[in-house]
């Protein structure tokens, strides 16, 4: 009997890491991507935190264990302040001393985890179209089109893995009338490269402004507003700044805005009333900022049907104020390897149901919990509080927008210890 075989829509890093996850469990595993090469940039993510136990599952799936260290810095440190829109002065709302979190650009974190992958896993331009089951339920068969070529061809695998993202297609064929939550606001992206100009008078005053750049996760709260910043390996700023506004018009199955010279010219002269001038002047350098539309949805009651089984941001689509989405990826494709190791695929339902008894009740509470988070620091009303003032919150008010407060933060999954 040959290794039993998974079919994984998606190729972004949810899909990578299942295809590691699996491969650990003895499967054969084929990706199907619609993208027709590796990224070779980071053209809808920046920079991203790495939970220290991502961290761990990550360097059990590389054959050099150092290559995460060497490709990301450290973020010891998670800080909210508040700035002033009138004065620009700043004060610290809360410190964390103790994050141990480290700070990845995007494009690095994928290359590292595509590049300890078997060659010929992934089928880059390859577009999902549909699937379907055998009427016994044995397997499922997967159709694809090659994009090049324009022919079609099925797939027959004893399991469909959908980590096609927050838009998920996959879950939509099982929950049509599921429509992902609008947050309120939208994100504002992008990343500077100041190697060739770190002895500038603007990086250097901008280091004044955060002292702690390099090792320092810092949100920057203003008056409905909040902004986040922090330094990333090879002399990289990431910096993101939500904005409340209403819901845009998307085209497509993305969550990333095309924009123009004008959107941007706008949201400089916004950045003006609202920073201090040193952001101000690095926001006003990056070049190519992007615009990301901010959803999430609520919580779903499964995430598994027959030979079919949801990961990453198409099982839980969640806002990014908790640092979870990424992270919960990479948990979500270590525990359904694990699953699938210790029920082999002749008691595979047992499998998927242990997984989703795992994974679904924290990640419904995660995706709360980081919405919640995301409304007060954008000042958004609540139902059990008022608005968030960074001007008169007080101190219990501002230990709530710490990140270890986030639900099942210290937990690790027994199946994987």
């Amino acid at each position: 009997m040959g290794k039993p075989k998974a079919v994984i829509v998606g190729g972004s890093i949810g899909g990578i890491c299942s295809a590691h996850a699996l491969i650990r469990a003895g499967w054969q595993v084929v990706v199907i991507e619609k993208t027709p090469a590796p990224p070779t940039g980071s053209p809808t993510g920046a920079g991203l935190g790495l939970d220290p136990f991502s961290q761990q599952i990550i360097g059990s799936w590389l054959q050099q264990t150092h290559l995460l260290q060497q490709t990301t810095l450290p973020l010891t440190v998670d800080q909210n302040q508040a700035t002033d829109g009138e004065t620009k002065v700043s004060r610290t709302l809360a410190r964390d001393e103790h994050f141990n979190f480290r700070a990845a650009y995007w494009a690095d974190l994928y290359s590292l985890l595509y590049g300890a992958l078997p060659l010929d896993i992934v089928f880059w331009g390859y577009l999902f179209l549909s699937f379907s089951m055998y009427d016994d339920k044995s397997k499922v068969r997967v159709e694809t089109k090659v994009l090049q070529t324009g022919i079609t061809i099925d797939i027959v695998a004893d399991l469909l893995i959908a980590a096609d993202g927050c838009l998920s297609s996959i879950r939509q064929s099982f929950l049509p009338d599921l429509k992902v939550r609008y947050s309120g606001y939208c994100a504002w992206r992008g990343v500077l490269d100041f190697s060739d100009k770190k002895h500038s008078e603007a990086i250097i005053s901008l280091k004044k402004l955060y002292p702690d750049l390099g090792k320092c996760l810092y949100f920057d709260l203003s008056s409905g507003t909040h902004s986040v910043f922090y330094e990333l390996l090879n002399q990289r700023f990431n910096w993101i700044w939500y904005i409340n506004q209403p819901e845009p018009s998307l085209k497509g199955n993305s969550v990333t805005m095309k924009v123009n010279e004008n959107l941007i010219r706008n949201m400089h002269e916004e950045a003006e009333k609202t920073w201090a001038p040193e952001l101000v002047r690095v926001i006003k350098e990056i070049k190519e900022p992007f615009l990301n539309v901010i959803y999430d949805c609520d919580p779903l009651e499964q995430i598994l049907w027959d030979k079919v089984v949801l990961i990453g941001d198409a099982a839980h689509p969640t806002t990014p104020h908790g640092l979870r989405s990424t992270n919960m990826s990479i948990l979500d494709a270590a525990v359904l390897g694990k699953c699938l190791e210790k029920w082999g695929v002749e008691n595979l339902n047992s499998a998927l149901e242990e997984y989703q008894s795992i994974r679904l009740p924290v990640a419904s509470k995660q995706v709360l919990h980081s919405r919640r988070l995301g409304r007060i620091k954008q000042g958004l009303s609540l139902s059990d509080r008022p608005s968030f003032d960074p001007k008169t919150a007080s101190s219990e008010d501002c230990e709530e927008l710490q990140q270890k407060n986030m639900p099942y933060f210290y937990d690790i999954p027994s199946i994987l210890k």
